[in-house]
């Protein structure tokens, strides 16, 4: 049986997209190995009845001061030589990397060791570990065609966004009940990201009268970040994570509130739902998320507020603006042209498989 090594982590959006290639690869017969660290998310989320995981050492740069900036160095070479020894002894026809900082040694790893190695970068810009791991991998995906232009081109292909299948086959009526809502009323999504942001939860909560005169609210609010005194409350939802539930609520979607990381927006164009992107700043991330809502805004697919721009009153003005122009965006969305991210990796990792 061929097999192939997976990687990513960190955040979930290292991950998931792994995660939507998954029963393709089974389906085709790959034995399947996913390398990511003792503790990560990953750790958590991929399915170990499908995967052999290997845990192996990695490091990671803080944008702050860190003492632990200059150990993590030493933990590179150490996974490197944990990857080293791993993929010697799987020999894996074929790597494929989502990147994070768990990725370049297993990159690195790969390329000592002769394996081609399939990278693909979700942002418009591309993040360290990719940029780290470029000089040794085989080829370089993208979710956004722009980035071609930060990459070289003899190694660069733009594929589109890798999306779980289940997500676009969402039902309707199970959306409704799960949340106990109706048809009333709209109903907006609002994602705060994996672990939920502190300063959109708030936002919501204080202006949940005015918005709950006009719309049904199911709210992603993060692990620990649910509020028992809005339990209850008829036309809002709270939910700490969803995950295999998910296409069912973006089915009874009319607009989303939503961080702009690369899979939530990508997956909104797929299911044409217009948004209000609130992307993390550059306190707290390296800006790929404003770069990425700017460039959604520009297309007509979405508004773009900037965190520290918000107000309960802009909020609230802000939401209504992008309900009231809904349809402009969904025209616009109907015009993209969106390539399948997922059949197309999948169609450059079967080059990798030996003939049956």
């Amino acid at each position: 049986m061929d097999k192939i090594i997976l990687t990513g982590g960190g955040t979930s959006g290292h991950v998931t997209p792994n995660l939507s290639l998954l029963p393709s690869l089974l389906d085709s017969g790959w034995e399947i190995h996913y390398f990511g660290t003792q503790n990560g998310i990953e750790s958590k989320i991929v399915p170990r009845q499908f995967v052999t995981y290997h845990s192996i050492k990695a490091g990671k740069w803080r944008r702050y001061f860190d003492w632990k900036n200059f150990i993590d160095p030493i933990n590179v070479l150490i996974g490197i030589m944990q990857a080293t020894v791993q993929i010697r002894k799987i020999k894996p026809r074929v790597i494929f990397s989502k990147g994070g900082y768990v990725s370049v040694p297993v990159v690195i790893a790969g390329w000592l060791n002769r394996v081609p190695v399939i990278a693909h970068e979700s942002d418009l810009t591309p993040g360290l570990a990719n940029r780290i791991s470029t000089p040794f991998v085989h080829q370089l995906c993208t979710s956004f065609e722009e980035t071609l232009n930060f990459l070289p081109s003899t190694k660069s292909l733009h594929v589109g966004s890798p999306i779980r299948e289940d997500l676009l086959n969402g039902d309707r009526e199970t959306g409704l009940r799960l949340c106990g809502f109706n048809d009333q009323k709209p109903i907006v999504l609002i994602l705060g990201g994996s672990l939920g942001s502190v300063k959109l939860n708030k936002c919501v909560r204080d202006t949940l009268p005015v918005l709950l005169e006009n719309f049904q609210i199911v709210h992603l609010c993060g692990k620990g970040k649910m509020d028992n005194e809005w339990i209850g409350i008829e036309g809002y939802k709270q939910f700490e994570y969803v995950d295999k539930e998910m296409s069912h609520i973006y089915k009874i979607t009319d607009i989303a509130v939503a961080r702009s990381g690369s899979n939530s927006i990508f997956e909104f164009l797929r299911l044409r739902i217009p948004s209000l992107l609130i992307p993390l700043p550059k306190t707290a991330s390296r800006g790929d998320q404003i770069i990425n809502a700017a460039t959604f805004e520009r297309l007509g697919y979405s508004k773009t507020l900037l965190e520290e721009h918000i107000t309960n009153e802009i909020f609230v003005k802000e939401l209504f603006e992008v309900y009231k122009k809904r349809n402009d965006y969904i025209e616009n969305m109907k015009k993209a042209a969106v390539p399948d991210g997922k059949s197309n990796i999948l169609h450059i990792l079967k080059k990798y498989k030996s003939e049956v």
